[in-house]
């Protein structure tokens, strides 16, 4: 009997994508800091993956649960049609991700890494990010973010970040100038909000891990 075929995701890595084997695979997270990736037993499986967060599919041993808040418990004057972005660090620079959640209706909408970084590089990516995804959605919502270092630099059209561009941040510093090439490129008229944690508690992005 030949064996199963099994389909590999890899959402963090050279080239994300769906891969059809473990070598083809493994040549796109060989050596990659943070590579995420997990495999599926049907196309279709891995297909939905895909297109999901990788967080979804891939806890990490001692996460706490994803927060969870209700519009009832947002304060009154938070916008409920708009979008908040955190991102988490262990350790400064250590493995970073960042999210972004719908006020809405509370769901993730998009995630990413972990990748070595740091929590303001996570921060200010995780703007761009949902500044872009908006754009290219023709939408229109406040984003909010605790962090006035990550607005400042979005702002500025720069990541003033001081971590060292290595072998190992690479990956990251190629994301962070197709990001500060995005700002560059487009007029952002998107409002960007400071989440005031000591009057509204933790922003609703957040990983809940401190």
């Amino acid at each position: 009997m030949g064996k199963k075929l099994k389909f590999y995701v890899v959402w963090n890595g050279l080239t994300p994508g769906i891969y059809h084997s473990w070598d083809a695979c493994q040549a796109q997270i060989k050596g990659v800091k943070g590579a995420v990736y997990k495999s599926f037993d049907s196309k279709e499986e891995a297909e939905r993956a895909y297109a999901s967060p990788a967080y979804s599919y891939i806890k990490k041993k001692g996460d706490s649960p994803t927060p969870t808040f209700t519009l009832d418990t947002l304060p009154p004057s938070v916008e409920r049609y708009a979008l908040a972005v955190d991102a988490a660090c262990s350790g400064n620079p250590g493995p970073m991700e960042y999210r972004g959640v719908y006020l809405g209706d509370g769901k993730e909408i998009f995630h990413f890494g972990p990748v070595h970084g740091t929590n303001n590089i996570g921060e200010f990516l995780a703007i761009v990010h949902a500044l872009a995804m908006l754009d290219k959605q023709g939408l229109k919502m406040t984003i909010y973010i605790d962090s006035r270092t990550a607005i400042s630099w979005v702002r500025k059209k720069c990541c003033k970040t001081q971590l060292e561009r290595t072998a190992e941040t690479e990956q990251l510093f190629l994301l962070i100038e197709r990001a500060e090439a995005w700002l560059k490129a487009h007029r952002v008229t998107i409002p960007i909000v400071k989440w005031e944690t000591e009057q509204w508690g933790e922003v609703p992005a957040d990983f809940g891990r401190k």
